[in-house]
């Protein structure tokens, strides 16, 4: 056998094998991303899916969150408004995920034999801890931006060189 046939052969068996793994690891890894209706409807259609890792945007339902002794261990009721499904996380949840006011989540897990959505990562917003984008003439919606709880305040002017002492 020639040289240059032993190298393609080796170059094939080389690219197959990368191929193989780089379709097998994108299939382990790869996460659904539905809503509780979604999930609910996924499920009537295939009892399977419950096997499948997949991560789950929805609201937290106000007065549900259960911190458990210890502070590593939470449970909660998560709603897109329509299906509502519990929630139990085990770690430390982030500063955002709070009782006070609508919080929305994003949970990352599996839906177990009892319809509880065992969560491995929790991500929490709120929008009231965000500031809002200035519209086209600089003003910042009403409770957000420079000035907080002023209507209409605008951003303080940036610094030019010449103002700091520098050159222009």
């Amino acid at each position: 056998m020639k040289a240059r046939s032993k190298f393609l052969i080796g170059g094939l068996l080389v690219m197959s094998t990368a191929g193989y793994l780089m379709a097998s690891s994108a299939r382990e890894t790869a996460v659904y991303y539905l809503t509780p209706t979604e999930l609910q409807t996924r499920l009537a259609a295939d009892p399977s899916f419950r096997e499948v890792g997949m991560k789950i945007g929805a609201n937290v339902v106000r007065g549900s969150i259960v911190r458990l002794p210890g502070g590593r261990e939470l449970s909660f009721r998560m709603t897109d408004g329509t299906v509502e499904y519990p929630v139990v996380y085990r770690g430390v949840p982030p500063d955002t995920f709070t009782d006070t006011e609508e919080v929305e989540v994003v949970v990352t897990g599996r839906l177990d034999e009892t319809g509880t959505f065992q969560a491995t990562e929790l991500l929490a917003k709120c929008a009231s801890r965000y500031e809002g984008m200035p519209d086209s003439a600089g003003n910042y919606p009403t409770g957000s931006g420079p000035g907080y709880g002023q209507p209409g305040a605008k951003p303080a002017a940036p610094a030019t060189p010449a103002a700091a002492g520098g050159a222009p």
